[in-house]
């Protein structure tokens, strides 16, 4: 057997709270690791958690000033000389895009060649795999992705979300959340297959449990007809209607609803709220206004109209809440699109995983106090195109 396949079956076969003893017995076994320590991304992109026993022994390490913080925002392999004859390898834990954290291992210079660090970073990935089914099992990596208490309405949002970024050869997404510890009502969820990618960007009436038990009926009404395979209009009409008979049209959900063919960049689009659109296409950005209809539960049986709309391979397309887009600075000026479109094109260069928080970074030096008082919800897509396409114009 070799050390690849040794490492990939001790993750298969550990118990969900034993992944990183059980990576780190292969590491140290197989690859002359000295030390091996698993990290993950908090809630709010700041830090990278120690995953241990509790209480953790080792420190945060922050996202954006430290060599496991480069390879996290690279994704990839990062190299650091230590000087005393060993280097120590960070490696990000990535799951089909979703940026989870990142494991790193110290080991002799002489043992860390090319070959070693690929295969170091299969089986981060490996790990990555196995830490996404063991979260069914244990709340070892859940605890570990929090640097702060979440309230119990943040709590049922992040459980509510897919992931904050995924990608595929036709497109890149990301996606983040403010405040990532005390979440309102804004939410994002998206599912696609061999055809299809669907999107739902929404943004809940009210604060704290109540926006969250909104939020949740409105997602999960949403998926359900989705999963039952009906178009999109028929998918707004009966999360319209489970809303309003639950709440009769005393609270209801502002929801951006999109659906992509694959194949072509054709895209369907119902505008049922606040939510935006701002596409990037070159160096232009602009907003993109579709006609606005009813928030779902606002009456009952509303009927939803579909507009047709296409994207270009290259196009960047930003989706944010009113948490952003009217969010108000010291002195009561709206933060508004000038300066939305200034922080979009600043931030061109920057892969769709990493836009959202660089645009929220951008967001807090306008509103100029410490904390948001409402969510602010940032969703990047990257449209590549058919995959197919892509490659011919890769060549």
């Amino acid at each position: 057997m070799n050390r690849f396949v040794a490492a990939e079956r001790a993750l298969r076969t550990a118990a969900p709270h034993q992944l990183l003893d059980a990576v780190r017995d292969v590491l140290c076994g197989h690859y002359a690791a000295g030390s091996v320590e698993l990290f993950m991304a908090d809630y709010g992109l700041t830090v990278l958690q120690p995953v241990s026993v509790l209480p953790h022994t080792l420190e945060p390490i922050p996202v954006h000033t430290s060599p496991e913080g480069r390879a996290f925002g690279a994704q990839e392999p990062f190299v650091e000389e230590r000087g005393d004859g060993d280097v120590r390898a960070h490696l990000p834990v990535t799951v089909r895009g979703d940026r989870l954290g990142v494991l790193s291992v110290v080991l002799p210079r002489a043992a860390c060649d090319a070959d070693t660090v690929a295969e170091l970073a299969d089986i981060a990935e490996v790990l990555g795999h196995e830490v996404l089914v063991a979260e069914r099992d244990t709340d070892l990596y859940l605890q570990a992705r929090r640097k702060d208490r979440l309230t119990l309405a943040a709590e049922m949002q992040w459980q509510l979300l897919p992931g904050r970024s995924c990608s595929r050869p036709e497109y890149e997404l990301g996606a983040q959340l403010e405040p990532a510890y005390a979440i309102f009502g804004d939410n994002f969820d998206w599912s696609a297959d061999a055809e299809r990618l669907s999107l739902y960007v929404t943004n809940g009436m009210g604060e704290g449990i109540e926006a969250s038990l909104l939020t949740n009926l409105g997602i999960n009404a949403l998926r359900n007809a989705r999963r039952a395979g009906i178009p999109l209009a028929d998918q707004a009409a009966l999360a319209d209607q489970a809303v309003h008979a639950q709440y009769r049209g005393d609270r209801y959900l502002s929801v951006l609803m999109l659906d992509f063919e694959l194949s072509t960049g054709r895209m369907l689009v119902i505008d049922a709220g606040s939510p935006q659109m701002l596409r990037l296409r070159g160096r232009t950005v602009e907003r993109v206004d579709f006609e606005a209809q009813l928030p779902l539960g606002m009456f009952e049986e509303t009927d939803y109209l579909v507009q047709e709309f296409r994207v270009e391979p290259g196009d960047r397309l930003l989706f944010v809440s009113d948490g952003v887009h009217a969010v108000a600075g010291p002195g009561g000026e709206k933060y508004g699109q000038k300066a939305l479109a200034m922080a979009i094109s600043s931030t061109r260069l920057l892969p769709a995983a990493e836009v959202p928080r660089a645009v929220l970074r951008e967001l807090a030096g306008h509103r100029g106090r410490p904390g948001p008082e409402d969510d602010a919800l940032v969703v990047c897509l990257d449209w590549h195109g058919p995959a197919g396409a892509r490659h011919d114009a890769a060549r």
